[in-house]
Formats: structure tokens, C-alpha cells, sequence
């Protein structure tokens, strides 16, 4: 029992640990194999990259690196030597010349040699199909004046930079990775509005210690999509039938009717006083019709009963001692 839970405390990494990182005394011998990053860069970072080159050479020697600008081919490799002791900084080395080529500041881009900051370059170009579409949401992304990128730079402690078909972003792995979620659901057509105010609710939660540990879902907002417009739907819906492997009967043509009815087998004159007899019959049917639609105007509409029968009202009783009075007055 002690043991599991000693164990367990092992498990939980203590609030404010941070790694030690390596050192030239661990690694005293450097690395037996040598290798390389290569990166291309488009022409026009060619006159910046030409400037701030020395400082980017002196930077990777710190760390024993090796560092090349090839203006011909315009490309920049980076290497390692004998000796070099860390064995993950050409990784770092290979983000910076990566930043560097996507118009990343060297001041910038520096900072992805730290042990605790990581990059993360978003490929936005193939997640829109039509051009002016990916214009105006990559421009949703940047807001009025680079508003919205910069309260995205605030809330998630990152640096970020729209260039092009890509997002450069620098920083914690947690806040690259909610700057990557912004990034994606902006071009899927989800305002950034919405990842900003559940980002802010989550800073204000994280301030109280109560709070801290626990589920934080009944708190953050949870936004319905209002885009309720439907297909124009068709006045008269065709049912789907039923799904049947076999094909539908052939119609019967003229023949086969005429074969059903023996009427093939007759001959000519026969055949033609068969049709008028059918004829006639049709015409004496309209006919009939014809007249019993003439005959109802002369048919009289039927009479409703008159009320002229009224009950009449027969006041019998006389008030006797009114009729005395207006005799007496008369006299």
C-alpha cells in the first residue's frame, strides 16, 4: 500500500518544476553522426536574410552548429559538429531557419532555441477552394488593424504572423495549440470571436483555485450555428420507390393489345365496322350527355316554405279603474 502510494507521487509533477534541461557535462564526448536541415526561402527575404545571417551564425555556434546561406540556390542548412552536445537543438535550429523563411523576425525566431518554447507553422491554403473566400476569412483572422491577432497573441501568450498560404506561431505548446484550433475553425468559416470569449472565460476560471481542478464545461459558452436556410424544397415530393433488382415490364404495344382483344385475327372490313360501331357508341353516349345538361336548365328550383304564419299577440285583460278615470276625465 505505501508503495502504490509513493508511486502515485512520483506521478505528480510538482506546481513550478521546470526541467533542468542538458549540459556539456552530461554529454561530454558530443554526437558520432553528423546531421543536417535544409530549408528554401523565396527571393525577396533575400536582402533580410543577408543582413541578419551573422547574428544567426553566432547564435547556433553557442550551441556548436554550423550554419550556411546559399543565396545561388537560395536555401539555408543547418548542421551539427563533433562538438555539438544536445542532441535536440538541431531540431530547434531547423524550426529557426523554418521561421526565418516564413518572414518570422529574427528576434522572433530566435526565441524557438529556448528549451520550453515550441513553433508550429499552419498550412491554411488548402482548406478553402476559392480564392477571394480564403481572401476575406484569412483577413477575418487578422481583424480590423490586427485587432483579433492581437487578442489571440494576448490570451494564448504566443507570437503569431499570417504570411501567405501559412501561420507562423511561437510559444507554449499548450497556447500553439489553441492558436492552431483558432486558426483552422476561422477558415472552416467559425468566427474567431467565439474561440476568443471561451478563451477569456478560461483565464478568469484558472485565476480561482477552487475552481482549478474541476470540469469547467457548465461555465464556457456553447454557440449554435443560426445558418437555418434550407435547399428550396420542390412543391410536388417524388416517393423513392422501393429498391427491386429486376428491371420494369415492357410496355405492350399495338399488336399485343390487338392479339388480347382478338381484334388481329379479323379481317379488314371487319375491323373497320368494329371501329365505327365503337364510334357510334362513343358519339350516342356524349350525346346523351350533351342533352341532360341542356334539360337541367329547365328543370324549376325547388320552393322554400314561407313563414307568413305570425303569432298574434291578444291582450284580452282591461285594467278597469285606468278606464274609469278616462271616462270621468272625457265627461
Amino acid at each position: 500500500m505505501d508503495k502504490k502510494k509513493a508511486d502515485e507521487d512520483l506521478l505528480v509533477v510538482p506546481e513550478g518544476w521546470k526541467d533542468p534541461g542538458i549540459t556539456k557535462e552530461d554529454n561530454p564526448h558530443g554526437l558520432l553522426a553528423e546531421s543536417s536541415f535544409a530549408t528554401l526561402f523565396p527571393k525577396y527575404k533575400e536582402k533580410y536574410l543577408q543582413e541578419c545571417w551573422p547574428l544567426v551564425k553566432k547564435v547556433l555556434a553557442d550551441h556548436n552548429l554550423k550554419a550556411e546561406l546559399d543565396l545561388v540556390e537560395g536555401s539555408m542548412t543547418v548542421s551539427t559538429t563533433r562538438k555539438t552536445w544536445d542532441p535536440y537543438i538541431i531540431i530547434k535550429a531547423r524550426d529557426l531557419i523554418k521561421l526565418l523563411a516564413r518572414s518570422v523576425p529574427y528576434e522572433q525566431a530566435v526565441r524557438v532555441l529556448e528549451d520550453e518554447v515550441f513553433c508550429d507553422i499552419i498550412k491554411i491554403g488548402s482548406l478553402v477552394r476559392n480564392k477571394d473566400r480564403f481572401v476575406k476569412r484569412r483577413q477575418r483572422l487578422i481583424g480590423p488593424n490586427g485587432s483579433t491577432l492581437k487578442a489571440v497573441e494576448l490570451l494564448t501568450n504566443c507570437y503569431v504572423l499570417v504570411q501567405g498560404n501559412t501561420v507562423s506561431t511561437l510559444g507554449s505548446y499548450r497556447g500553439i495549440k489553441e492558436v492552431r484550433k483558432i486558426v483552422i475553425d476561422t477558415m472552416k468559416n467559425v468566427h474567431p470571436i467565439y474561440n476568443i470569449k471561451t478563451l477569456m472565460i478560461k483565464k478568469e476560471l484558472a485565476k480561482d483555485p477552487e475552481l482549478k481542478n474541476e470540469n469547467w464545461e457548465r461555465f464556457l459558452p456553447k454557440f449554435k450555428s443560426k445558418n437555418i436556410s434550407k435547399r428550396k424544397q420542390p412543391k410536388n415530393k417524388r416517393e423513392k420507390k422501393p429498391y427491386t433488382p429486376f428491371p420494369p415490364p415492357q410496355p405492350e404495344s399495338k399488336i399485343d393489345k390487338e392479339l388480347e382483344t382478338g381484334e388481329y385475327f379479323l379481317k379488314e372490313p371487319e375491323r373497320k365496322a368494329r371501329k365505327q360501331a365503337e364510334k357510334r357508341a362513343r358519339e350516342h353516349d356524349n350525346s346523351e350527355k350533351r342533352q341532360k345538361e341542356r334539360a337541367k336548365a329547365f328543370i324549376p328550383p325547388e320552393e322554400k316554405p314561407s313563414d307568413t304564419k305570425k303569432a298574434k299577440t291578444n291582450n284580452t285583460s282591461v285594467d278597469v279603474d285606468t278606464l274609469k278615470k278616462k271616462i270621468k276625465q272625457a265627461q
